[in-house]
């Protein structure tokens, strides 16, 4: 695998920090009840498309909510282009997944706690 390039670490950021914000703004409409926090984005190297990854807080049901979320990627992408649009020429295509990383953490804390 390549290794990033400075413009694509620099976009990973802006639309992590955009879309974090947009996220805790708006996020109530897409599930009441959780926070989201946008843990890291990843945009391929022709920068079409951005792997948004989201920790949720609280979430009975993580995966129906990232695919809420999904559904309406459509309306998150349109906004993200109305702030964007002056560093950026075209607003990458967003894919969402579940950031199980803390989960797999708290996991791994447990397991060495049983000793």
């Amino acid at each position: 695998m390549k290794e990033e390039t400075q413009r694509q670490k620099k976009i990973n950021r802006q639309l992590q920090r955009d879309l974090g914000e947009m996220l805790q703004q708006d996020g109530s409409a897409i599930h009441s009840g959780v926070m989201f926090t946008v843990t890291q984005v990843r945009v391929t190297a022709d920068l079409s498309i951005a792997r948004v990854y989201l920790s949720l807080f609280p979430a009975d049901d993580p995966e129906a909510i990232v695919a809420k979320v999904n559904d309406a990627a459509g309306e998150l992408r349109y906004n993200l282009g109305k702030r964007v649009r002056h560093q950026l020429r075209k607003v990458p295509e967003l894919h969402f997944y579940l950031d199980d990383s803390l989960d797999y953490i708290e996991k791994i804390e447990d397991k060495l706690n049983e000793d």
